[in-house]
């Protein structure tokens, strides 16, 4: 990191962190929290103003190829600093043609395009590549609801990355392979912690502070002319790969793929690679299918099946817990209080709630493999397994 690049990252973990969180409680003292437009100018510009100085010394400073981790936490960076500026109404890509940013925008736009990656702050610069410092990672604000919501997502990413490790490395063995069993137990184990890390976010998140200081920074911004969506929990390769590999989800499914393709430039370059590899695998489930009638009998096939409808019972109950419990109460419950002029920018995807709550849904239920007719969930297929163990 050079010198400029570390007096960024030095004022994003300090004064950065101060004026949002300074703005942040003069919001949530008003009636009406959500009305942030005319609250705060004086700490608004100072946060305009800093930021600036900064990222115009570090884009005459031009690429100094120091190595993709440093490149990548600039970008962060100068997401976070978007972010926010999209957050308190400084910017808003429904009033504006370009960004006007345009430092920014450049800078994100020539390290975002060298890496391969969108020019924005991802998931991953918030929780699995956030290095923290004497204990202390980036985050937008000091408040306690937002270490809680990255303590507790960061774990649950990273579960999920244990159980996606675990079902890959099946592949060169073969289901019927004797260790097959011992790493389906890993993925189990794993995705019983992401539900584990769900239900003590549930119970820690205060509702209200998550609703209205922490969820607006992952809104859409514009850089340069085009808008990006905002940075969204699951744009990591792992769930994706667990579902491709248990044979829940297909990649030949319209509006899956398409959610796979909308996630490929908001993951990590190595995530990209993962999940294209997966999409071309055969999943477990298929392998299983194709083993039936031969060798349905055999021990192996009952031991490992039943292992198999294990992890496939654990991620189902991942979904519902996310969607149940965790977008159900600090999303949906409280947008119904919002006056409908504030509903339009609500979700960090861009389309609107119902819509979201609509696509999340059956997302949720090919997961679980629910019994529908309306999309093309493996409900079946797994009967037809159950029934011969």
């Amino acid at each position: 990191m050079t010198p400029k690049a570390r007096a960024f990252d030095n004022w994003i973990r300090s004064h950065f962190r101060e004026l949002n969180t300074a703005l942040e409680n003069l919001y949530f003292a008003q009636e009406e929290k959500a009305a942030v437009e005319d609250v705060g100018a004086d700490i608004k510009q100072q946060l305009v103003d800093e930021g600036r100085e900064f990222i115009v010394a570090l884009l005459a400073e031009g690429n100094t190829d120091e190595g993709f981790e440093p490149a990548f936490d600039l970008l962060g960076n100068v997401g976070l600093y978007m972010g926010a500026c999209r957050r308190h109404e400084i910017t808003n890509p429904d009033r504006e043609r370009f960004s006007p940013l345009s430092e920014a925008s450049a800078l994100a736009m020539h390290v975002g395009a060298s890496l391969g990656v969108a020019p924005r702050f991802a998931t991953s610069h918030l929780a699995t590549h956030n290095p923290a410092i004497d204990g202390d990672y980036k985050s937008f604000t000091s408040l306690e609801a937002e270490y809680v919501f990255l303590d507790y997502n960061t774990r649950g990413v990273l579960a999920y990355k244990r159980a996606a490790d675990a079902l890959v490395r099946i592949l060169p063995l073969g289901i019927s392979h004797p260790v097959a069993w011992d790493l389906l137990k890993t993925a189990k184990d794993a995705l019983e912690d992401v539900v584990e890390s769900n239900e003590i976010l549930f119970s820690k998140l205060d509702t209200d502070r998550f609703f209205y200081c922490v969820r607006p920074y992952y809104k859409p911004y514009r850089v340069g002319q085009h808008v990006y969506r905002g940075a969204n929990a699951g744009d990591f390769a792992g769930i994706n790969e667990i579902d491709l590999l248990l044979g829940l989800c297909q990649a030949d499914n319209p509006s899956y793929s398409q959610l796979l393709v909308d996630k490929f430039l908001f993951m990590m370059p190595e995530d990209q690679d993962r999940l294209r590899d997966v999409m071309r695998r055969q999943s477990l489930l298929d392998d299983l299918l194709e083993q039936l009638e031969s060798s349905s009998g055999k021990e192996w096939f009952k031991k490992n099946t039943r292992m198999f409808l294990e992890v496939v019972e654990a991620h189902g109950k991942t979904a519902v817990s996310h969607h149940n419990a965790l977008v159900g109460k600090f999303i949906e419950r409280p947008a119904d209080e919002l006056p409908q002029e504030r509903l339009k920018n609500i979700t960090a995807s861009g389309p609107p709630l119902h819509v979201l709550m609509d696509a999340l849904e059956k997302l949720r239920d090919l997961r679980l493999a629910a019994d529908r007719d309306d999309i093309p969930t493996r409900f079946a297929d797994l009967q037809r397994l159950r029934a011969v163990v």
